[in-house]
């Protein structure tokens, strides 16, 4: 067995026991968290920089989230503290992870969470995603962390990741405890599942798209099931567009493969997407009085949501960020891509 397969498998099975182990709990209660892995089990490396432990929280709708909290090892007195979630469909082993690392490093308390029906975190069924829930997600984050004697809670910021890139927009125009916002080669989830890539389907396609999620949760209704939306191949052919390529080059090799999330080792539910299509989380973006950092790669497919949202933005402590030659998935990992040094004075700036 390759020395691959072998931490693959290592993976997959405390993934699995974990799960197993907690069945009865989340019967029992499934706001619950599904697991609380206490092993370094990241895809990026631990620093000797930081204190790492795993917490829990609540959100205003009860379900119970699992988060990574990262404290600078020169912790004195209370800090500035960041939220960081994303991408969609990835877990705080990931891309979260490895941002909150890096920023307790350089002196900030941090939070990485899993988002509801996610990861660890708390919520039955598994794998769908809120309009609503996940924007309240990171604002539970922001009660977890203002409460805690080692922030000054009111020096906290958030970062969103693709598509919690969108959530955390939609958290600054809803809570004014967030001080300053950062997004990372961000995703609107509302606008691309209304409307297609590039805003490329038809209203006559988009009804049909709602009649077929709405006859299958007549389906799933019947069945007592919910039926699984289609995620990453398992294998690339060569045909698939490059932002695919570059999405399986991220989450379905060691890079940044891992058993929970979502996009490496699972699928949405089907009908996750019904509350996406209808409820556009951008509507009040313009009533955002906080500062905002919005970064995107030049070459990334993504790139117009970012361009997009900030054309929505106003006031005068509002940036955006293209950092050339970039793609989307070039700011889930690279740490000679992705701005830290830029992140670090926007946030020492406004959490003041």
């Amino acid at each position: 067995m390759t020395l691959t397969k072998k931490v693959l498998t290592s993976v997959a099975a405390v993934s699995v026991f974990f799960t197993m182990g907690c069945a009865s709990i989340c019967k029992k209660d499934p706001t619950k968290p599904v697991s609380m892995v206490k092993e370094w089990d990241k895809v990026f490396p631990k620093s000797d920089k930081v204190e790492h432990k795993k917490v829990t929280f609540k959100n205003r709708y009860g379900l119970s989230l699992v988060a990574d909290l990262y404290l600078p090892k020169d912790l004195n007195g209370k800090a500035a503290a960041i939220a960081v979630s994303g991408p969609f469909g990835a877990v705080k082993e990931q891309s979260s992870g490895l941002y909150a690392q890096t920023m307790a490093e350089r002196g900030f308390v941090t939070l990485a969470f899993d988002p509801s029906y996610t990861g660890e975190s708390g919520g039955q069924p598994r794998n769908i995603a809120s309009p609503d829930i996940n924007t309240e997600d990171f604002s539970a984050a922001v009660d977890y962390l203002s409460v805690q004697p080692f922030v000054d809670a009111d020096k906290i910021g958030i970062i969103g990741i693709c598509g919690w890139g969108g959530f955390a927009l939609n958290a600054a125009a809803a809570d004014t405890r967030i001080k300053a916002t950062v997004t990372s080669t961000m995703y609107d989830m509302t606008r691309v599942s209304a409307r297609g890539y590039n805003d490329s389907m038809s209203a006559d396609d988009l009804y049909k798209m709602r009649q077929n999620l709405n006859n299958q949760r007549t389906r799933d209704y019947k069945n007592e099931t919910f039926a699984e939306a289609a995620g990453l191949p398992d294998k690339l052919t060569g045909s698939e567009p490059q932002f695919v390529k570059d999405y399986f080059g991220y989450y379905k090799t060691p890079l940044g493969f891992h058993s929970r999330s979502i996009n490496s080792n699972g699928h949405w539910k089907t009908t996750s997407s019904l509350s996406l299509i209808t409820q556009p989380i951008l509507s009040y973006a313009n009533t955002i009085k906080s500062p905002v950092l919005m970064i995107h790669g030049e070459k990334a497919h993504s790139r117009y949501f970012s361009e997009g949202a900030f054309k929505k933005l106003t006031g005068k402590n509002k940036e955006l960020m293209i950092i050339p030659n970039a793609n989307h998935t070039d700011l889930y990992y690279k740490t000679d891509v992705i701005p830290f040094d830029k992140m670090e004075r926007f946030f020492k700036t406004n959490l003041k």
